[in-house]
């Protein structure tokens, strides 16, 4: 019985250690992250960090990839949520999923911290161009959808209206969690939809 339940507890006990890093990368940032405070999150000693994650690049790839995979199943909910007979409400749902809600936002800030890596690590840079390319899989659908029912007429190809889409949310959700007080995310999404009805030509997204 215990061979057979090491596997699932080895398991348990790395997605508990991934969440702490990733706690941790949250409220002190990736310069500042320590074993110590992985360990103290996770209730556990230094030394079961180090066991399962001997290189701490390690465990902070694995929260980039964790943080990536949930941040784009949760923009897919939001999409899949919204009337599937409504283009309009399904684009209008994806594009408030892609803006921090605050500037303390945790996921938004966490996936912008994660990012910095980008420049010096190629695992770290495929992960944020994957997330990249699969938002602009996102909008490219929902626009394609719209405009096949005759619900938009898009200014662009669907295509490059998303990677338009994809870099002001980007933009946007820097400004805010950075928080600049000229872009709070109110504004932010005031802005976004306003881009977002000229492109489509949908005045009530």
């Amino acid at each position: 019985m215990r061979k057979a339940g090491r596997p699932r507890d080895q398991t348990a006990r790395r997605q508990a250690l991934v969440s702490a890093a990733g706690q941790a990368i949250a409220e002190r940032g990736l310069e500042a992250l320590r074993i110590k405070d992985i360990a103290e999150a996770a209730g556990v000693s230094q030394g079961s960090v180090l066991y399962y994650y001997p290189e701490l690049d390690d465990l902070v790839l694995e929260v980039h990839r964790g943080a990536v995979e949930g941040y784009l199943a949760a923009r897919q909910r939001a999409y899949d949520e919204a009337p599937a007979d409504d283009p309009a409400a399904r684009l209008r749902a994806l594009l408030r999923s892609g803006l921090p809600s605050m500037t303390d936002d945790p996921v938004h800030g966490l996936l912008y911290e994660l990012h910095r890596r980008a420049g010096r690590s190629p695992g770290h840079a495929e992960l944020m161009a994957s997330l990249f390319a699969r938002e602009v899989a996102l909008y490219s659908t929902a626009l394609e959808v719209g405009a096949a029912t005759g619900g938009f007429t898009l200014a662009a190809s669907a295509h490059d209206l998303a990677h338009g889409l994809v870099a002001l949310e980007d933009g946007y959700g820097l400004h805010i969690v950075s928080r600049n007080a000229a872009l709070r995310p109110d504004r932010a999404r005031e802005l976004i939809l306003a881009h977002a009805r000229a492109v489509t030509g949908r005045a009530d997204l």
